[in-house]
């Protein structure tokens, strides 16, 4: 394309390269491994009549679950987010695509983000950083995004650690939040606040939520770390030695969820960072999460067929059901709800693991 982006477009082929092909997995844990939900023998419900479903920004799902932003403005994008937005439709969940910045700046490259014609049905999320507000982008721009691919809602993503490893980096957050407001006021979709794998503090959801965000996802840390991602793509030893020693930073993706909610009670919360499994799901759900967003456990799947992530998402979906049906709760509200979700210090603090003397 003769009209590309050279500097955009090998940043996103060095991601997508990088993610698949490299360890770049934080050194710290989700967080979700220090709770754990106490087993009910008895739990009086009939597994088949669990309700999975979930109405999230304006869409019915079929399960609390959302595609996690992942690529766009590639060649080897297309094929990827074809494939997960084929799935998505099948299995009724939500999808978001990966920065559009690159189609925004060149539209040669919208055709790797436009899905909507094989997932007429899906909750589907735009997404542009929400830096470029402090960039010359603006409310035109929020709804070029949006209008390109026929979008639910705005994802505006936050990654200042990230661009502050990249070289070239956008690093002015000055002001940022009155510019993220300003689009929340007068876009016509829902507007939602992401990070990118650090993390969401109580003091930054207080903010968001005072600035009229619809939903914020903490994507915390204990997945994908981008600083180990820069890392592995950067030719500066200064920089990869700075991106190194982050390679513990951030909040963990239990404590986020619960920060978060504590500093916005009433936004639509959504929970991701190292989530693959339908348990930890469960644990998301019942910490006070009201939606669910996974990336890696899809990744390299979309690269093999819309079918292999299908069943990928069915198999989370089936062991959410499994891990509320052993708990005994019948839908997600339930779920939220549950009293039988307790930190591991507490359940141990409380059993007995010693026969009591006669």
């Amino acid at each position: 394309m003769e009209n590309e982006n050279p500097v955009h477009t090998q940043r996103k082929s060095d991601h997508l390269r990088i993610s698949m092909e490299e360890d770049v997995s934080f050194r710290l844990t989700t967080g979700l491994e220090g709770y754990r939900f106490i087993h009910q023998a008895l739990p009086e419900i009939n597994r088949g009549d669990i309700n999975l479903s979930k109405a999230l920004l304006g869409r019915e799902l079929k399960a609390p679950l959302i595609i996690s932003s992942m690529t766009g403005g590639t060649e080897a994008a297309e094929q990827i987010n074809m494939n997960l937005a084929r799935a998505a439709q099948a299995h009724g969940v939500g999808m978001g695509v990966g920065s559009q910045r690159a189609a925004i700046e060149d539209p040669q490259w919208a055709y790797t983000y436009q899905v909507r014609r094989v997932a007429p049905d899906i909750l589907l999320l735009a997404n542009l950083g929400a830096v470029q507000l402090n960039h010359g982008y603006g409310l035109d721009e929020c709804r070029r995004a949006v209008e390109m691919i026929e979008a639910d809602g705005l994802i505006l993503h936050l990654n200042p650690l990230q661009e502050a490893l990249q070289d070239g980096g956008d690093v002015n957050f000055a002001g940022l939040l009155a510019r993220i407001e300003d689009v929340c006021r007068h876009l016509s979709v829902p507007v939602i606040v992401k990070e990118v794998g650090w993390g969401i503090s109580e003091e930054v959801a207080r903010k968001l939520a005072g600035a009229g965000v619809a939903a914020i996802d903490v994507a915390g840390a204990g997945g994908t770390s981008w600083s180990q991602v820069e890392m592995h793509r950067t030719n500066d030893e200064l920089t990869r030695q700075i991106a190194a020693d982050f390679a513990d930073w951030g909040i963990p993706t239990a404590e986020s969820i619960c920060l978060a909610r504590r500093g916005a009670p009433q936004t639509t919360l959504i929970a991701s960072g190292g989530i693959y499994t339908g348990i930890e799901v469960a644990k998301a759900m019942a910490l006070g999460a009201d939606g669910v967003a996974l990336a890696t456990p899809f990744l390299r799947l979309a690269t093999v067929s819309a079918e292999a992530v299908g069943q990928k998402i069915h198999e989370i979906a089936e062991e959410l059901r499994t891990a509320m049906f052993c708990i005994g709760t019948a839908d997600l509200k339930a779920l939220k709800d549950t009293p039988f979700l307790k930190p591991v210090d507490e359940v141990l603090s409380h059993e007995s693991f010693h026969k009591e003397p006669t």
